[in-house]
């Protein structure tokens, strides 16, 4: 899981940004294993069939929607000719329908749409980024029906895949995000993807910039996944707590009222 490919990333941005360098790095890395990247829509339709995934498959996937994709990372995807998918928040991306809470320079439609047609699968993000299992359900379906229509509308094709924003969902966010027609969701979960997890709760690895190519080369094999992440565990669990307070206060506001 990517985010930011950028020379010059912001606050914002940084701990989840990776050089061009460290990108095309990697992805020479994956070629050089002889991994077969696959795009979110692929994997999961080979999963439900029961057909054989291609030897030594990769996902890699982008969140957000920032302007690094397209230019950093699209050449290095072409060189190699690797699959990859996209997920972007629609009201972050330039153009019609921004709504401005884009974290750094994010894709314009006209790139989002090269994109596509360079092979790059465009899944839906939300629109606005929002932490979804904290929504009410109009707001929850709001947030998807609306990602959906605008990337309908604007490559005339129905996204089928979608990544939670965050990495959080509930069983509620993977009904409705399951309701709003999407065919498959991934979180976050740093682990790799089994089929067991499911179509809408499928796992992924974080890369930052602080990701060398021996780290890499692990996550990518699947071993010391656990001690990689372990500090980030640890605020999850700490922040989940956290989380959990304050929709209880929501809710019981929200009865009071």
């Amino acid at each position: 899981m990517y985010h930011s490919v950028a020379t010059s990333p912001n606050d914002a941005t940084r701990a989840l940004s990776v050089t061009p360098e460290a990108f095309a790095e990697q992805m020479a890395l994956l070629a050089g294993l002889g991994r077969t990247p696959v795009d979110t829509a692929a994997l999961a339709a080979r999963w439900r069939t029961g057909k054989p995934l291609p030897e030594r498959p990769v996902l890699i996937t982008f969140d957000d929607g920032y302007e690094g994709v397209h230019r950093h990372a699209l050449p290095v995807l072409a060189q190699h000719g690797f699959a990859a998918t996209l997920f972007v928040s629609t009201g972050w991306l330039r153009g019609e329908h921004d709504t401005g809470g884009g974290l750094d320079t994010m894709l314009d439609w006209d790139q989002v749409r090269e994109l596509a047609g360079a092979g790059v699968e465009i899944g839906g993000h939300s629109h606005t980024h929002p932490q979804l299992d904290q929504l009410d359900d109009d707001t929850l379906r709001a947030e998807l029906v609306r990602c959906k229509e605008i990337v309908t509308g604007q490559l005339g094709a129905v996204p089928a895949s979608f990544a939670y924003p965050y990495g959080y969902s509930s069983r509620r966010v993977r009904r409705a995000v399951r309701e709003a027609g999407f065919a498959q969701a991934l979180a976050v979960g740093n682990a790799l993807a089994r089929r067991r997890q499911g179509p809408y709760a499928l796992r992924r690895v974080t890369v930052r910039c602080g990701t060398g190519t021996e780290e890499f080369e692990r996550l990518v094999a699947g071993r010391a996944i656990g001690r990689a992440f372990a500090g980030d565990r640890l605020l999850t669990q700490g922040y989940a707590v956290v989380r959990r307070a304050r929709q209880v206060c929501r809710k019981a506001i929200r009865s009071r009222g």
